[in-house]
Order: C-alpha cells, then structure tokens, then sequence
C-alpha cells in the first residue's frame, strides 16, 4: 500500500508538468503528491511494510517531485542571486552527501531525518505562499532548515547515524 502511494507521487509529479503553475489544477496535483509524500512510510511502519525498496523509491520520488517543481517553479518566480547560491551550496553538499555514503556503505544512502522532514514540509509550503510572502523572506527560512538537515546528514552518513540515533529529534534510515 504504502509503495503504491509512493508511486502515485511520482505520477502526480510528471502530471504537474502538463498544468500552468499556480492554475488549480497544478496546485491539486501537488497538494496530492505532497500529501502522498507526508503518509507513505507512516502507512509503511504502521502496516509493517517498511522495506529497502520501499525506501528507495520514497527518495526517487523525491527526486522526480522536486525536478518536475524545479521545472515549473523557477521561471514563474524571481528569485534573487544570493538565494540561488544558497541553493546551489545546499545541493552540492546533498551531492556531496550522497556520493560519500555510497562510497563508505557501497550503497547508496537516504537519511530519512527528521530535520529533513522538517524542511521538506516547509519546501511543500513555499510555492503555496509565494502569493503573499516575498521569496526573500520564505526562502531564508526553507535555506536555513536546509542547510542544518544537510549539516545534519552529512554528520548521520559520516558516523553511521550512532550518535543521531540515539537522540530523540533523529530516525535511522528506515523510511518506506
């Protein structure tokens, strides 16, 4: 159940791509992927179904989600020069992240963390908020959540999650 929910993310996904952004039907079609994205592996631990492949294709569609909004998302928004380096330092330490925890796990890593949970959620909420919170302010918040989740993983894939797993705030790398 929990991995057909998954993949109807990645269904609505590719679907945004055919309607305008900020039309209705775009904002329908991504509240059903967001929310698809937010009940799948409490679907998988709640029936028991929490698996590998399940985690692997949670973060494939993750990156099919945020492709397909990149691609809508940034030539409908004015974004300022310093918020795309921001972005772009997160995303080569997220590139960074991944290539280290395949190279020492000879596999590749998800770090279903809380603080990445955190910031997906308010990753979710921006495009919902452009209307009426300038993107400088919205996007200062979703940057620094990000950049503490990346700092966060990067100490999680480097230690093998010992430290992170014993504190509350953290989960291991189970996610559906």
């Amino acid at each position: 159940m929990a991995n057909l929910i998954t993949i109807v993310r990645i269904i609505c996904s590719i679907g945004m791509m055919f309607f305008p952004v900020f039309s209705p039907a775009f904002y329908a079609v991504y509240i059903t992927a967001g929310v698809s994205d937010m009940v799948d592996g409490t679907i998988a631990r709640k029936t028991g179904t929490v698996s590998d492949f399940g985690s692997k294709l949670d973060t494939a569609a993750d990156i099919v989600m945020v492709t397909a909004c990149l691609i809508k998302l940034i030539p409908a928004l004015y974004i300022p020069g310093w918020l795309l380096i921001w972005t772009a330092v997160i995303a080569l330490v997220k590139v960074i992240n991944i290539i280290t925890g395949f190279v020492m796990r000879k596999s590749f890593v998800a770090a279903h963390t809380v603080m990445n949970k955190v910031t997906g959620i308010a990753l979710f909420l921006l495009p919902l908020t452009v209307s009426f919170i300038d993107l400088k302010y919205s996007g200062v918040f979703v940057c620094a959540l990000a950049t503490f989740a990346a700092i966060m993983e990067s100490h999680y894939i480097m230690t093998g999650g010992s430290d992170i797993e014993n504190d509350k705030g953290f989960e291991e790398n189970r996610n559906c």
